[in-house]
């Protein structure tokens, strides 16, 4: 039956999203695309089925619902695991998407296919390429020597955001830090517009974790003249406490700071040069961790405080960053907890300069952090610390020692990586011309074909002469192609723009299509990606912007985060705890199995699985299935005035309360609601007081509100209850308050004395009826499922208690 009915949707072209249809109002809803290294796993299904159903909703509320899917094609995942079988990654990975595609029909996915992008076709990545050039042109795109975060075994550099508790993200290899050319993104020149985001509806964690990672300060950048070791020279800091400046006794420089090597005296440089090496085999995690005791070593040299003239000796410390403000820093030990440690450990002058309330002179026991009185600030002192952070700021300007700054902890976007699976970078390098675009009617530079990967872990463009040898577009000379490529969240960071005008093949976008469509309306996915994907792609979007190519800020209006599928309490894996889909497909069907999952907890929460739970909804399907072909003739032309009132009142409650849940993804309570009004249509027809029309109306209602959520049941009960045409083309019922406000109570439902549920029922209700709901109820359903029932107790108007034991 789902086969049948997944071949005739799409035949029929039913989730074909027009740009335009009259009297809809376009819905973009959209659910981040998959990396295609392997088979749709379990967490997919939770991920995409809550989606799928969501757009599925919004279609039948009267909405023309784009609903795209596609592949996130190129990236380490992919080649990681081509390399790791010896296959092609090209080969391997287009398989995978066949049996990616091969699931999400399985799954019953409403999904437009006809605007399917995948990533590593040349007509995708050619695009990628091309804003690349146009980042170039306008000074969004640069390439210059760095740190960069690097990963041993996958052989490539990494983001910040790619390294995790001082690890590859993706293999899990200690990473390491090295110096080479890279290509950036300019996202900085972005950090203040992407602070703004009240305009968004997210969740405020998300908000929270890039404003974190943004990261903005503000405060004063001063120089310490170093001339007396390398002439004409200065350190600079930058600093948020500059009214603690008369209390710098030493500067710390980050191991890659440029003047290490001047400044070392020759008696230090052995140590010095030991200190360095070392510290590139440290991540920035694990240098700037908390927890860690931090080292330094001196160079021999000092500088000078330009406040008060005073020589501070100069040292080389791991835990401060070249790729964090100045990549130095002042030591104020008396001011800051880690300085205070640092000074002790080496026995350095701890200086008080900010005094706490009735300081009485004596040493520190710990840093003081707070604000207070200026001390030992010379002109300064009595000031409070506030007054002083300005007018000594004031004075530092003036005299042109430094200047007010504000600075980010955000880094410009490392797009580099030293990878072949990846959309090659538009870059030529010609000893005559030097750095030379690749003209954009030359694109797509494309890719070759059947590499091979050799033991020493070099990507194969850096040996491929067919790609690496070619000529400058500028003299004709012969000239290196750059064998890096982009990074993936490239990729990401604009494909909704590319779902939204598929077509076009002279340029990127066509306009109008993306205005009909963009921003996206709904936008689902997990939220790791809060300071990745979603950052790059606000990024790309106002780059866009500002090069006239959208006319909006922002490219999702409002995102949903859904939460962890587990197993047995830990997460799915399929090596360690694996849980395939398809024999559950096999066994239960998809319907099932997409409601079983909707049913687990909230959306947004995630659950835990259960191999035994899944039957509890396998039977309330079948209870539909049951129920709604029953025959409508054995009920007579009308019923009683009390159970047309009843059917009507539940019917219509049934729909406020799905209408509610379903719009904010609660389908966990939008699918308990649906099994209490099954139960209800089940009763009203074996009663035999309901009117024919009634009940028919009452399972009318029924299919449509399960038919996002189990669209091929619902699908063939409407064709088979003498409907024509698609149910997933209908609209949602209505509800009619006035029949809902009707005196009813909440009766609090317990099983061994605890609560389990809650059930809403007519006031007037029967002991055997309230008690035959409150089994029905289904997280009591749930505590009762294997348990024998011992003796139930009722208490009019208020709770029922259920006690069990083990069957």
């Amino acid at each position: 039956m789902e086969k049948k009915w997944q071949t005739k949707w799409e035949a029929d072209g039913i989730y074909q999203a027009p740009d335009h249809v009259e009297g809809k109002e376009n819905y973009f809803s959209l659910v981040m695309f998959p990396y295609p290294s392997g088979d749709i796993h379990m967490g997919h299904w939770f991920q995409y089925s809550g989606s799928d159903a969501y757009a599925r909703f919004k279609r039948m509320q009267g909405y023309n619902v784009l609903h795209p899917q596609g592949f996130d094609s190129f990236g380490l995942p992919a080649e990681n695991a081509a390399i790791e079988r010896g296959a092609d990654p090209r080969e391997w990975t287009y398989s995978n998407i066949e049996n990616s595609r091969r699931q999400f029909r399985e799954m019953g996915a409403s999904y437009d296919w006809s605007r399917e992008l995948v990533t590593s076709d040349p007509d995708y990545y050619k695009w990628n390429q091309y804003w690349f050039l146009q980042f170039y042109k306008n000074g969004l795109a640069y390439r210059e020597n760095g740190q960069a975060n690097w990963c041993p075994k996958d052989q490539t550099t990494l983001a910040n955001e790619q390294v995790k508790d001082g690890a590859c993200e993706r293999c899990g290899t200690a990473v390491t830090r090295r110096a080479m050319p890279q290509w950036f993104f300019a996202i900085t020149k972005y950090a203040d517009e992407l602070l703004e985001m009240d305009s968004l509806d997210w969740p405020e964690k998300i908000k929270t974790m890039q404003r974190n990672w943004i990261g903005r300060s503000t405060g004063t950048t001063i120089g310490f003249d170093v001339s007396e070791f390398a002439p004409g020279e200065k350190i600079e800091t930058f600093t948020t406490r500059i009214d603690t400046v008369f209390g710098v006794t030493f500067v710390v420089l980050a191991p890659e700071h440029p003047l290490i090597e001047k400044l070392t005296q020759p008696d230090h440089k052995a140590a010095v040069d030991a200190y360095v090496e070392n510290a590139a085999r440290e991540t920035e995690i694990d240098r700037t961790s908390t927890e860690r005791e931090k080292t330094g070593v001196a160079t021999g040299a000092h500088c000078i405080n330009p406040l008060n003239g005073e020589r501070i000796p100069v040292l080389v410390g791991d835990y401060v960053l070249a790729s964090y403000g100045t990549g130095a820093v002042m030591g104020v030990p008396a001011h800051d907890a880690r300085d205070f440690v640092f000074a002790k450990k080496y026995d350095l002058e701890i200086r008080v300069v900010v005094s706490p309330p009735d300081w009485d002179g004596r040493e520190f026991e710990d840093a003081w952090i707070p604000a207070g009185t200026q001390v030992n600030s010379g002109e300064f002192n009595g000031m409070s610390s506030i007054d002083g952070k300005e007018a000594i700021a004031d004075k530092i300007e003036s005299n042109g020692w430094g200047t007010r700054t504000i600075t980010y902890h955000l880094r410009d976007w490392l797009i580099s990586r030293q990878r072949y699976w990846g959309t090659p970078i538009p870059i030529v390098y010609c000893d005559d011309c030097g750095t030379v675009p690749v003209p954009e009617h030359e694109l797509p530079v494309r890719l070759p074909d059947k590499v091979r990967f050799d033991s020493d872990g070099r990507s194969p463009l850096t040996k491929d002469t067919s790609f690496l040898n070619t000529e400058c577009p500028d003299c004709g000379k012969p000239a290196k192609r750059e064998t890096d490529t982009l990074d993936t969240f490239v990729c990401s960071s604009w494909y909704h723009l590319r779902f939204a005008s598929p077509n076009p093949d002279e340029d990127p976008l066509e306009v109008d299509q993306v205005s009909a469509w963009v921003p996206v309306a709904a936008y689902q996915g997990g939220a790791e990606h809060a300071v990745m994907h979603l950052l790059y792609s606000r990024f790309f979007n106002k780059a866009l912007r500002d090069l006239k190519f959208v006319e909006f800020d922002e490219p999702y209006t409002k995102l949903t985060n859904q939460g962890m599928l587990t197993k047995d309490g830990g997460k799915i894996s399929k090596r360690s705890n694996p849980l395939p889909p398809d024999p559950v497909v096999e066994k239960h069907g998809a319907d099932t199995l997409r409601c079983y999952l909707m049913f687990l907890g909230p959306w947004d929460q995630g659950g835990d699985w259960s191999d035994s739970g899944i039957n509890g909804i396998k039977r309330w399907l079948s209870r539909i299935w049951d129920v709604a072909q029953r025959d409508k003739s054995k009920l007579g032309a009308s019923g009683s005035e009390d159970a047309e009132r009843g059917l009507a009142r539940i019917a219509h409650a049934t729909t406020q309360r799905v209408l509610a849940d379903m719009d904010v993804f609660k389908f966990n309570t939008s699918i308990a609601a649906l099994m209490e009004f099954t139960t209800a249509l089940m009763r009203s027809y074996e009663s035999g007081d309901v009117s024919a029309a009634s009940w028919r109306a009452g399972i009318d209602r029924l299919l449509l509100h399960t038919a996002p959520l189990a669209p091929h049941i619902a699908e063939e009960l409407w064709q088979r209850t003498g409907h024509t045409g698609s149910i997933h083309l209908e609209l949602n019922p209505a509800f009619d308050e006035s029949l809902i406000a009707m005196d009813t109570i909440t009766l609090a439902v317990q099983v061994q004395g605890k609560l389990r549920d809650q059930i809403e029922v007519p006031a007037d209700i029967a002991q055997d009826a309230a008690i035959e709901a409150a089994k029905e109820a289904p997280n009591v359903m749930r505590h009762l499922e294997g348990m024998l029932i011992v003796k139930e107790i009722y208490v009019p108007g208020r709770l029922i208690n259920i006690v069990v034991r083990p069957a």
